[in-house]
């Protein structure tokens, strides 16, 4: 749970810096989506936050 509260805020604070700096991208793109499923929390979701754990586990076994 901690760790997808934390996603929304992270998610929220670069849509808001993206928006802010009128960047348009495919970057800017994939936050607003991340961030909007994480809101919505639709059936999409699950698949979104298993991928996001999944990354979450592997970015410490990176530098083992």
């Amino acid at each position: 749970m901690s760790f997808t509260i934390s996603a929304i805020l992270l998610f929220g604070l670069l849509l808001a810096m993206l928006v802010r700096s009128k960047a348009v991208g495919a970057g800017s793109a994939i936050v607003a989506v991340l961030f909007g499923y994480y809101l919505s929390r639709t059936p999409a979701a699950a698949a979104i936050d298993q991928v996001m754990s999944s990354i979450a586990h592997a970015i410490p076994n990176i530098t083992s």
